[in-house]
């Protein structure tokens, strides 16, 4: 009888009754066929609930201004409790078609067709903002972002930078800073250079790189324990080797490696004229920061390696996908693929 009364009072279903009461649902519904608990009982314990569900969803609409608020907000709560209540008794106490309840915004299909396809490319390169996304997809860069927006898509940023600390304190380098007022308007007229750490575990690998500023490609790059004159001219070297010609120019930071004898003696002694960036002015060589501040944002998980081997092949792969692969939003394309459309003139 008190399983009875609260389905007709309170509207429960028969397996809300059993929980509450703890008997098993079957029990209930054997009573049901042996006519213990009759039909109209449970009808009207349905109806309750569907009454009790309205009463809800017109008070939450209620708060609401505005036909086209409601509307909207009627087609929401109708979706999350589809099941628990008829969207035909909905749309009447509404007075809209129930049609209405059904409709979806053609806007709305289309977005999550174009998240899906932001996902994909967000999940081969972790770092795309929508500007790079939009060049990828081909797509109009604000309705890229408004749909990040939406669904709360974001890159992963968390940018860190590194002081040289051994060169606070050096003396005023005797090289000035020649591209101030230079105009770069090929390849190959000026290449800027520096050197950055990777870390994993306990120990440490050194970067040094060679940046074509033009084209903003990674001609140049060497790897070691140890960061010295050596591991910057070795990237040097590494870049004339593989574009085939010297630069007008070779600019870098004040870096002792880089003042030093061994780097800054070899160069100019082939013809090339040194530049370096104002002491403390790290912005004079903001083609290199640029690119290791994304860089080190995209080298991930170097813990899990498992030795040395492991991360130089990384750091390669990574400068590999930077050239060929990574969209540079200033090109739209990756620098390698630029320098080749500029080669053929």
């Amino acid at each position: 009888d008190k399983i009875v009364d609260k389905i007709k009072s309170e509207g429960l279903s028969v397996a809300q009754a059993a929980r509450e009461f703890g008997i098993n649902g079957n029990t209930v519904y054997g009573w049901l066929g042996k006519g213990k608990i009759g039909s109209d009982t449970l009808k009207l314990g349905k109806l309750k609930r569907e009454n009790m569900q309205l009463k809800m969803i017109i008070a939450e609409l209620m708060l609401d201004s505005g036909r086209g608020k409601k509307i909207a907000k009627a087609r929401q709560l109708a979706s999350e409790k589809i099941g628990m209540i008829a969207k035909k008794k909905l749309a009447q106490k509404l007075g809209i078609a129930r049609s209405t309840l059904y409709y979806r915004s053609r806007l709305r299909v289309k977005d999550e067709k174009v998240k899906k396809e932001i996902v994909e490319v967000m999940d081969a390169n972790p770092a795309y903002g929508y500007r790079r996304v939009a060049i990828a997809l081909k797509l109009n860069g604000k309705k890229i972002l408004r749909v990040m927006k939406n669904s709360g898509l974001k890159p992963i940023i968390c940018r860190r930078k590194w002081a040289k600390k051994k060169d606070i304190g050096l003396p005023v380098a005797v090289y000035e800073n020649h591209l101030k007022n230079l105009e770069i308007n090929s390849h190959n007229i000026a290449w800027a250079a520096d050197f950055t750490y990777i870390k994993r575990r306990d120990h440490f690998l050194y970067l040094a790189t060679v940046i074509d500023i033009y084209g903003q490609e990674i001609v140049g790059l060497a790897v070691s324990s140890r960061h010295n004159r050596y591991l910057v001219k070795a990237a040097a070297i590494d870049a004339i080797k593989k574009r085939g010609q010297l630069p007008q120019y070779f600019h870098s930071d004040q870096g002792s490696e880089y003042q030093s004898e061994e780097h800054a003696d070899f160069l100019e002694k082939l013809g090339v004229t040194v530049s370096m960036s104002k002491k403390g002015s790290p912005w004079e060589n903001g083609y290199q920061e640029s690119f290791y501040s994304n860089f080190k944002l995209e080298v991930e998980n170097t813990n899990r390696l498992e030795n040395e081997g492991q991360l130089i092949e990384k750091i390669y792969r990574q400068v590999y996908y930077y050239n060929n692969v990574r969209i540079k939003t200033s090109l739209k394309m990756p620098p390698s693929q630029y320098y080749a459309l500029a080669a053929k003139g």
